[in-house]
């Protein structure tokens, strides 16, 4: 297999936007209930404002000129940053892509000047929740009304 490869983009890029309605299709079919397309719809239109310059950042996963993961970066405060719609393709599963893509997506937060992450995500994605708490991150209370999270968890960066 080939390198991986990085690209940083707008959230309301048309492959970020792409990217990010394939995580919405796979929520869809993994959570008990499905995954609201009105929701899906509404994170699309903010992510092309809160996951582009200044408020954040979207980094897509490319290996051979194919889609293997993303990522969003948004500002929260002045020292705090949220990582949203973080998904590895399935195609490129096992293969350590969440892991890179995680440490990519944290020194998007560090560049951003904020020196903590936090992020939510759902019982159902056990590989998610494994892959947070090896790499440092530590369950928190409740931070969002997010109908879909059930796990909360942060993590220092510097």
């Amino acid at each position: 297999m080939s390198e991986l490869e990085f690209v940083v983009v707008d959230g309301g890029h048309p492959a970020a936007q792409a990217a990010m309605a394939n995580y919405f299709a796979e929520l869809d079919e993994r959570f008990p209930t499905g995954f609201d397309s009105g929701a899906a719809t509404q994170a699309l239109a903010e992510a092309a404002t809160l996951m582009s310059p200044p408020l954040g950042s979207f980094v897509l996963a490319m290996r051979d000129g194919d889609l293997a993961g993303c990522g969003g970066v948004q500002s929260v405060d002045e020292r705090t940053a949220e990582i949203k719609r973080m998904w590895v393709s399935p195609a490129h599963r096992g293969a350590g892509v969440g892991g890179r893509l995680l440490a990519r997506l944290e020194e998007e937060v560090v560049a951003g000047g904020r020196a903590r992450v936090i992020l939510d995500t759902n019982g159902v994605l056990l590989e998610a929740i494994a892959m947070y708490t090896s790499r440092g991150y530590t369950p928190i209370e409740r931070y969002n009304d997010n109908p879909y999270a059930q796990h909360w968890f942060a993590k220092d960066l510097f």
